[in-house]
C-alpha cells in the first residue's frame, strides 16, 4: 500500500525550507566530536611518521622514549606485524589487479612520507608527542617513484620490486565490444575534425574541518569505537575481517562528524592501531591527528593524466571519444582506491550522444599518499575532461560553445536514453536548465562586453565558461557494484518505531556528517505518516542502534537511504490498516489513509495512526492473529543510478598583467529531481561550488623530488575563504527521477562536479585570443601570467 500524499498541499513537509534540526547543538557549542570524548583511565596515542618516501628501516631505538615521564608503552611495526593484517581493498576491478601490502604501521620498509613507523602511548597527549622526539630510526633510502607517466613506463624504478611493475591494474571499456556503440578508431579515422589534448587533474586533499579522531574502549563483552567516520557500518565489518575480531563484538559510533567529502570514507590505519593497542593494554585509548598529519597521511584525491581524443564532423556533430587515463594510486590501496577512476568511465560521454567511445584506465603505484574518494569520486574528473574538450572543439570549429553542446546533447523527448557507456538515463531536460541559466547569466550581454574589451585591448579581459553536465548518483545498485568487483552491495536500510505517545523514531543506516538527514528524513516521515515534523526523531551513526546500513557517500543518502525510509513507512501503514479497520468495525477494503488518518470511505468515521499506535501498545482490542506491533523496517536496493544534471556558467575577469583571476558572476541551474528541503539543497550546492572552484583556482598537493609533501599546511595548501568566492546565483528546474517514489536524484556532489570546468573554461576563454591553449590547474596568477607570456612569445598571440 502506498501512502497518499497530495502534492502542493501547504501543510505538507516535503518541499519546505525547514531549518535543520541538527544545527542547534552545533551552533550552541553542545557538539560531541570524537576528540571531545573523555573516558576514565584513557590513554593517548601519538604517531611517529616517516620523513622519507621510500626506504628500508634498518634500526629503531625506542628505549629513551620509553623512559620519558608519562609514557606507558612504545610500539613499532614489529610489535604488530603478526596481527595487524592489511588495510582493506573493497574493489577488485579486474581479476588480475595487483594488491600490494597495506600495513597500518610499517614493519621493514616505508612506502610514502607520512607512513606510521612508531607509536607512543602516554597518560596525556603532550607526553606522548614529547616522547616521539626521543625515538631514533635509521633508514636506508630506496629510489623514489613520483612521476606518474614515468612510473607507468618500462624500466621505471619500482615501488614494489617483487611485483615487477608499477601498473596496478588496467581497466578497459569499448563501446564496440560492449555492443553499446561503434568502433572509436573508425570514428577517428573518418572524422572531419579531430581534437587531441592531454589534461592534468592535480592531486587534492579533502581538507575536512574536523581532523580524524578515534577513541577505543575495550571491555570483556564488547569493543566500542568512536570515530570521525562517514562509514561506521563498513568500518565495523572491515575491522572484524582485518583483525579477526567477531563483528558482533565491535560497536562503532560516529558522533558529530565535522565534514568528510570522501576523506573519511575509509578504514584508517589509526583506527586499526587504536583498537590493537586498546586490546593489548586493556585500557581506553584516543588518537587525534594534527592538521599536518591529516594532510600528510590521510588519503588524497584526483591525480590523473587524461589523454583525450574527440572526433567530429565540421557541422559540430561529435562522432567519437577516446579516453586514456593514468591514475595515481599512491603507495597502496585503500577501500575504493582502485575503483575511483573507473567510476568516471561511465560519465565521460556526459549528456552527449556519442556514437563511439573507448575508455582505458591504467592505475599506477607511486611513493605518495594513497588516493581514494574525494567529493564526486571519478565523476568530476570525467566532467572536467569532456567539458574542456567540448570547448576545444568549439574553438576549432569557430562555434559558440553553447551552440555546440546543444547540437549534441540528448533531447528531453528522447528519455529514457541508453548512452554509449551503457548507462540508462531515466529523465532530464537539458534545454530547460540551459535556457534558465543563460537568462539569469545574461549570456548574450556578457559576450558583447567580452568583444568590446578585446576590441579595446583592456588589461583586464573577460572570459565566459560553460559546463553542462550530468552525473550518476545514488551509488547503490548492488548488481552493478558486483559487476565492477565491489566487495559489498549498495542497498540501504531503515526502520520506523511507532511509540505509544504518538512520537516516531526513525533508524537509518545512512550516517550523516553534515548532509541534513535528521531534517529531511523527518520531513519525509511526517508526510508519509501524517505526524508532526517535530514528533519525528532520527537515529543514526551507531552500529548498535542501527545495526544494518551501508553509510553515506556517492550522493546516495536520499535516493537510497531516503527510499528505505519511505518503504518502512509504507509497511507501518500496512500493519496499522487491519488494526484500524478492527477498531472502527469496518472492512480494510473500505479504508483510505491520508493526512495521518484512516477514514472509512463515504463516512466521517476516522482514526489517526498515532491513536492506532496507542491501541497497539495497550493491546486490549486487537484483531485475531495480528501482533501488537507497528514497528517496521525495510531494505531498499535500487535498480539504477539516478542522474541529476545542470548548466553552470562562469564569467571570470583575468588581469593580463598579473594573471589574477576574479570570478565576476557565477550562475548554476541544477535539476536534482524533486526537492525535499530547498534550504539544504542551497547549502549543498554552495559548498560544492566552493570545492570545485578551489580545484580550478587554488588547491594543489605538491611533492618535492624526494617525495616530501610541500603543501602540508594551510599556509601552502590554499583553501578559499568566503572573500575569495563570488555571490552565487542558483536556481533549479525539476525533472523527477522515475526510478524511485520520491522522484529525487541527488545534490551532494553536483556543485563540485560542474564548477571546475566552468571556471577553467572561463579563464581560458579570457586569454585564448592571445594564443593560450591550456592552463594546468590550479589556474594561479603565476600560471596564468606565464601562459600569456609564453603564448605571446612563442606564437605571437593574435590580439
Amino acid at each position: 500500500m502506498t501512502t497518499t500524499v497530495e502534492p502542493g498541499a501547504a501543510e505538507h513537509e516535503v518541499g519546505k525550507a525547514r531549518v535543520r534540526k541538527e544545527d542547534e547543538h552545533l551552533i550552541t557549542g553542545r557538539t560531541r566530536w570524537t576528540d571531545n570524548i573523555v573516558l576514565p583511565g584513557m590513554l593517548h596515542i601519538a604517531i611517529l611518521r616517516s620523513p622519507v618516501a621510500h626506504a628500508r628501516i634498518t634500526n629503531i631505538d625506542v628505549e629513551a622514549a620509553k623512559s620519558m615521564p608519562g609514557v606507558v608503552a612504545v610500539y613499532t611495526g614489529a610489535d604488530f606485524a603478526d596481527e595487524q593484517g592489511n588495510l582493506p581493498n573493497a574493489m577488485q576491478i579486474t581479476p588480475d589487479m595487483l594488491v600490494p601490502p597495506a600495513p597500518s604501521i610499517a614493519v621493514d620498509a616505508v612506502k610514502f612520507a607520512g607512513e606510521a613507523v612508531a607509536i607512543v602511548v602516554a597518560r596525556d597527549s603532550y607526553a606522548a608527542h614529547d616522547a616521539l622526539e626521543n625515538i631514533d630510526i635509521d633508514y636506508d633510502d630506496l629510489p623514489v617513484v613520483l612521476d606518474l607517466a614515468a612510473a607507468a613506463s618500462d624500466g621505471a624504478d619500482l615501488v614494489y620490486p617483487d611485483l615487477g611493475t608499477n601498473v596496478q591494474a588496467v581497466w578497459v571499456f569499448d563501446s564496440a565490444e560492449a555492443g553499446t556503440g561503434e568502433n572509436v578508431e573508425d570514428a577517428i579515422r573518418d572524422a572531419e575534425v579531430v581534437v587531441e589534448r592531454t589534461l592534468r587533474q592535480q592531486r587534492l586533499i579533502p581538507a575536512f574541518m574536523e581532523p580524524r579522531s578515534v577513541v577505543v574502549d575495550p571491555t570483556a563483552s564488547q569493543i566500542t569505537m568512536w570515530s570521525a567516520t562517514q562509514v561506521p557500518h563498513i568500518l565495523r565489518l572491515m575491522l572484524a575481517m582485518t583483525l579477526g575480531v567477531p563483528e558482533h563484538k565491535i560497536r562503532v559510533i560516529a558522533p558529530d562528524v565535522g565534514g568528510g567529502f570522501g576523506g573519511k570514507l575509509q578504514v584508517c590505519p589509526e583506527e586499526v592501531l587504536a583498537l590493537l593497542i586498546a586490546q593489548r593494554l586493556g585500557k581506553p585509548v584516543k588518537y587525534t591527528e594534527s592538521r599536518s598529519e591529516s594532510m600528510q597521511a590521510a588519503h588524497h584525491g584526483r591525480d590523473q593524466i587524461q589523454k583525450l581524443t574527440l572526433s567530429a564532423r565540421r557541422d559540430g556533430t561529435v562522432t567519437g571519444m577516446k579516453v586514456e587515463l593514468l591514475a595515481d594510486m599512491g603507495a597502496c590501496l585503500r577501500v575504493f582506491t582502485a575503483a575511483v577512476p573507473v567510476l568516471g568511465a561511465f560519465m565521460f560521454n556526459s549528456i552527449y550522444k556519442f556514437p563511439a567511445y573507448h575508455f582505458s584506465c591504467t592505475n599506477v603505484l607511486t611513493n605518495k599518499v594513497p588516493t581514494d574518494a574525494y567529493r564526486g569520486a571519478g565523476r568530476p574528473e570525467a566532467t572536467f575532461a569532456i567539458e574542456r574538450m567540448m570547448d576545444e572543439l568549439a574553438t576549432e570549429l569557430g562555434m559558440d560553445p553553447l551552440e555546440l553542446r546543444e547540437k549534441n546533447w540528448i533531447k528531453h523527448e528522447e528519455f529514457p536514453f541508453t548512452t554509449v557507456a551503457g548507462m540508462t538515463y531515466d529523465s532530464g531536460n537539458y534545454e530547460a536548465a540551459t535556457a534558465k541559466a543563460t537568462e539569469l547569466f545574461d549570456y548574450d550581454g556578457l559576450r558583447r562586453e567580452q568583444a568590446e574589451r578585446r576590441e579595446r585591448g583592456d588589461t583586464v579581459q573577460l572570459g565566459i565558461g560553460v559546463s553542462t553536465f550530468t552525473e550518476m548518483c545514488g551509488l547503490a545498485p548492488s548488481r552493478i557494484l558486483g559487476e565492477l568487483g565491489g566487495g559489498s552491495g549498495g542497498w540501504e536500510h531503515a526502520a520506523i518505531r511507532m511509540l505509544p505517545t504518538g512520537k516516531v523514531e526513525v533508524v537509518t543506516g545512512s550516517s550523516a556528517h553534515g548532509q541534513g538527514h535528521e531534517t529531511a528524513w523527518s520531513q519525509i516521515v511526517a508526510d508519509r505518516l501524517g505526524v508532526p515534523f517535530e514528533d519525528v526523531e532520527v537515529l543514526h551513526g551507531d552500529t548498535q542502534t542501527s545495526p544494518r546500513g551501508l553509510d553515506t557517500y556517492g550522493s546516495r543518502s536520499l535516493a537510497v537511504g531516503g527510499m528505505a525510509v519511505v518503504k518502512a513507512a509504507e509497511k507501518v501503514v500496512d500493519k496499522a490498516r487491519p488494526i484500524a479497520a478492527h477498531l472502527m468495525e469496518a472492512s480494510e477494503d473500505d479504508l483510505e489513509f491520508t493526512e495521518g488518518k484512516f477514514t472509512v470511505k463515504g463516512t466521517e468515521k476516522a482514526i489517526g495512526i498515532t491513536d492506532v499506535a496507542l491501541a497497539v501498545f495497550a493491546a486490549h482490542n486487537m484483531p485475531d492473529g495480528v501482533e501488537p506491533n507497528l514497528d517496521s523496517e525495510a531494505t531498499y536496493d535500487p535498480e539504477n543510478f539516478s542522474f541529476p544534471h545542470g548548466t553552470h556558467l562562469c564569467a571570470a575577469e583575468v588581469d593580463t598583467e598579473t594573471g589574477f583571476v576574479k570570478i565576476r558572476k557565477y550562475v548554476c541551474v541544477d535539476d536534482i529531481g524533486k526537492v525535499v528541503n530547498p534550504l539544504i539543497v542551497e547549502g549543498q550546492v554552495h559548498g560544492g561550488l566552493a570545492q570545485g572552484i578551489a580545484q580550478a583556482l587554488y588547491e594543489d598537493a605538491i611533492y618535492d623530488e624526494s617525495g616530501t609533501l610541500l603543501s602540508g599546511s594551510f599556509a601552502e595548501y590554499l583553501v578559499p575563504g568566503s572573500p575569495d568566492l563570488p555571490h552565487f546565483i542558483t536556481d533549479r528546474t525539476e525533472t523527477p527521477a522515475t526510478g524511485n517514489a520520491l522522484g529525487v536524484k541527488g545534490v551532494g556532489e553536483a556543485g563540485t562536479i560542474a564548477s571546475t570546468p566552468a571556471v577553467v573554461n572561463s579563464v581560458l576563454d579570457a586569454v585564448r585570443h592571445f594564443g593560450v591553449v591550456d592552463i594546468e590547474m590550479p589556474c594561479s596568477p603565476m600560471r596564468v601570467w606565464k601562459a600569456i607570456q609564453t603564448a605571446q612569445t612563442t606564437q605571437g598571440g593574435a590580439q
